[in-house]
């Protein structure tokens, strides 16, 4: 900031503590803000962890069944009762606001089905087959949940930087610069109102 956008006059000074509060109280709103949105991210980080540790089970837990299944069946009855599957899962891609930040909402249906709607005839296929579209569809519903957790911790992340980027140029810079400002006027001031008293002096001495 440049001390000669601002002129040494009562009505500059005024202007200058003004700004001063206002910046301050910027900087109490965006220092509430930061802690919100850090508070924000770390609740969605345990969920996030839930999530994965299940996605980490269920995999397990569908590759096991799907190798069950191809003994069983075989690995062209396997990819038969997959190719049957007439009805795919739809993503649907929506907002919300989380403390001012739009973030994604991820509405999935038809992910998990009902035995008759998955395609393949009830008669001769094995149950193992029933079992391994069950563990891949649990497994695919937590996918999308922990798409949707991430992408709204990536955008947290995000606003959290922005947001101490503001409050460090507010604490280490604007508001220093102002505080300056406002004494080198006040300083300027004070020394403008002696020599004018001073002046007054020697006129009335004369």
């Amino acid at each position: 900031m440049v001390i000669g956008e601002y002129k040494p006059t009562r009505s500059h000074l005024l202007k200058i503590k003004k700004r001063i509060k206002l910046s301050e109280n910027g900087d109490k709103l965006l220092k509430r803000k930061r802690d919100g949105l850090i508070l924000e991210f770390f609740k969605l980080l345990k969920e996030a962890k839930d999530v994965r540790s299940d996605i980490t089970r269920k995999l397990i837990t569908a590759e096991e069944k799907i190798a069950i299944a191809k003994c069983v069946e075989g690995v062209i009855g396997v990819k038969s009762a997959a190719f049957a599957l007439t009805d795919n899962p739809e993503i649907k891609l929506e907002s919300r606001n989380v403390m001012g930040i739009v973030v994604p909402r991820i509405e999935a249906t038809s992910v998990k089905k009902r035995i008759d709607e998955r395609g393949y005839g009830l008669i001769g296929t094995s149950v193992r087959i029933d079992e391994a579209a069950k563990a891949y569809e649990d497994l695919v519903e937590d996918i999308i949940i922990s798409a949707e957790i991430e992408t709204t911790m990536r955008k947290l992340i995000e606003e959290i930087e922005k947001t101490k980027r503001k409050v460090n140029a507010l604490e280490y810079r604007i508001i220093p610069d102002l505080k300056k400002m406002e004494k080198v006027i006040r300083l300027r001031l004070e020394e403008m109102e002696r020599e004018s008293i001073f002046r007054l002096k020697r006129i009335k001495a004369h």
